[in-house]
């Protein structure tokens, strides 16, 4: 698929080098090896579509002024055949660089050629790159960092899919472990607390479910009929599973071991939990190539197999009766332990066996995962404990996503995970459209905080960013239907060089901008480059429309013209909204 800027970028490189051959020939240039120079795009299109700062680099080498410089290079730049129509010289010797007429009607033709595929490019070359993102606790329903992870990655792993990769979503389900074993006794205690007879009373006198769940919930999490430890799930989707399993199975766990009782509860409750989290994915749009669970790891014994390789390699060592990771080899501040003398692996360790199996046994190209901020400290021990398993730990990549304020009528949101009364992820679908969700989630690099206005998510004005940019593709449909309701049908083709009012020529340099904001985000794991890109793409068309008339254009040529780099606009925000999962209205 096509670059036009990368492949101007390419050419006003090899023209630039072309005269300097010339200058080195004609005795004006040192024959000698030169330093690097810099292609850029300048921020103010009234310095060139194109800026080079190579006078500015060469003049120690030539031992002349940058400007001179500057002008020995346009004496000798031949721009004949090329997409660039003019240069120009700017301050101490910048060169700035005019692309002709052709090239911005060459970008129109692109799109409406490559439609759905139009952006496509082939940085990634193919190469298999797995995207892991939310893996949220199967103990409990997804907050609302899930929701951010689940659009970060997501459409990160659209970007990279456009850009070339290969890219596949996959989700860790961390079914074994301590946090199991918390959801066993949480599940234990409220099913004992129905079967209780202060339980029996609530579940006589209470309506429903929901009621029950209710009343032994109390006020804070533990009333004093049912009290509850510290170290364990508070949330009422515990007493709702407690109720449900009850009702199917009556007080048969009464009188067994705690740890079968735990174990049948588990059993019962977590696959709920787990088809529960993948039906409200969906719902958000996301589907998974892969749930990789926890439990296989264990069940494989790779735990025990990572732990001797390293000891193997003599990267671990045993002291105390404990084996501890020696760390400190590769920049960190110190050991870490992998097992415990009471033969327990340490969390870390099913996770460098999980990222063995991605990197080597799946033989992954890239794997890249969407964490919380505070998981900042554990990604340099899982890189190093793989550098020490011989994997090259530039093939993982992480993700720091910090937390989301949300905020209604400028007031805090207060949530509390403790009381179980946490906004999650399906409230807040619940709440705002998916659409904006998507959207709002990656209006920022993950690594940045920001506040999600709930009243402006469900705004139909411009102010809502994600109805600003839908509202774009909504009016370039109605403006078609309008068009086809007076005769003029839309034209096969135009001449596309009478677009020549400036809000054509920016509008038309954006559009030519998509294929590299896909490199940039693809490179940056930053899907917000495309949120802004289609918020500034809605912004140009706007612009373009409200001062240049369609249908009474100076005359049919240049209308024709306009109804087809309407279309071109059309296409490029639908291929950017698709990258997103965001629809595409024809009305508003």
């Amino acid at each position: 698929m096509s670059d036009l800027i990368r492949s101007a970028s390419l050419q006003l490189r090899e023209l630039i080098n072309d005269a300097l051959g010339v200058l080195v020939a004609e005795g004006a240039a040192p024959a000698e090896p030169l330093p690097a120079f810099v292609i850029e795009i300048p921020a103010d299109k009234s310095h060139g579509d194109f800026a080079a700062n190579t006078a500015m680099v060469y003049a120690r080498a030539f031992k002349l002024p940058p400007r001179k410089i500057a002008e020995l290079i346009i004496e000798k730049i031949d721009l004949s055949g090329s997409v660039f129509e003019r240069a120009e010289i700017a301050g101490p010797g910048f060169m700035n660089f005019f692309l002709s007429r052709k090239w911005f009607a060459e970008t129109v033709e692109n799109v409406l050629t490559e439609k759905e595929n139009y952006g496509r490019i082939d940085y990634g070359q193919g190469k298999r790159v797995l995207v892991e993102f939310v893996s949220a606790n199967p103990t409990g329903p997804m907050h609302i960092g899930n929701a951010r992870g689940g659009a970060i990655g997501d459409c990160l792993a659209s970007v990279l899919d456009w850009a070339g990769f290969h890219a596949e979503r996959e989700f860790y389900v961390n079914d074994a472990g301590n946090q199991i074993e918390k959801f066993g006794k949480s599940l234990s205690l409220r099913y004992m607390h129905i079967c209780s007879e202060k339980g029996q009373a609530v579940l006589a006198k209470a309506a429903d479910t929901e009621e029950v769940c209710r009343l032994i919930y109390g006020e804070d999490g533990s009333s004093e009929d049912f009290p509850m430890p510290e170290d364990v799930y508070l949330g009422q989707d515990i007493i709702e599973h407690a109720k449900n399993y009850y009702d199917l199975h009556g007080d048969s766990l009464v009188n067994v071991s705690e740890e079968e009782r735990r174990k049948a509860l588990v059993d019962y409750a977590l696959p709920i939990n787990i088809a529960g989290l993948e039906r409200d994915l969906k719902k958000y749009r996301i589907v998974y190539d892969n749930w990789f669970r926890e439990s296989t790891v264990h069940a494989k014994n790779e735990t025990k197999l990572v732990v001797d390789k390293l000891m193997e390699a003599g990267k671990a060592y045993e002291q105390d009766g404990a084996i501890w990771f020696k760390a400190t080899e590769y920049g960190l501040d110190k050991d870490f332990v992998l097992r415990r003398s009471n033969g327990l692996y340490t969390y870390i360790v099913p996770d460098i066996a999980y990222h063995y199996d991605k990197l080597v046994t799946r033989n992954f190209d890239k794997a890249i995962n969407v964490l919380g901020a505070d998981h900042h400290g554990y990604v340099p021990r899982l890189k190093a404990a793989l550098s020490a398993l011989g994997i090259d730990a530039s093939k993982l990549d992480a993700v720091l996503m910090q937390m989301v304020r949300l905020v209604r009528k400028g007031e805090t949101v207060k949530l509390s995970k403790r009381s179980g009364k946490a906004i999650t992820l399906v409230t807040l679908l619940d709440e705002i459209p998916i659409d904006a969700a998507r959207f709002y989630f990656n209006l920022r690099e993950a690594n940045s905080q920001f506040e999600f206005d709930l009243d402006l998510a469900v705004e139909k004005s411009s102010q809502n960013p994600v109805f600003y940019v839908q509202y774009a593709h909504a009016r370039i449909c109605s403006m078609l239907r309008n068009l086809e309701a007076e005769g003029i049908a839309v034209p096969e083709s135009a001449d596309f060089t009478l677009l020549t009012d400036p809000r054509e020529i920016e509008l038309i340099r954006h559009i030519a901008s998509l294929p590299h904001e896909i490199e940039l985000a693809a490179k940056a794991y930053d899907p917000a480059k495309l949120t802004k890109y289609a918020i500034d793409l809605a912004t140009f068309f706007h612009r373009f429309y409200d001062a240049c008339s369609v249908k009474n254009a100076e005359s049919p040529e240049l209308m024709n013209a306009r109804i087809l780099l309407c279309l071109a606009v059309r296409q490029t925000l639908r291929n950017v909204l698709t990258i997103l999962k965001i629809e595409q209205p024809e009305k508003m």
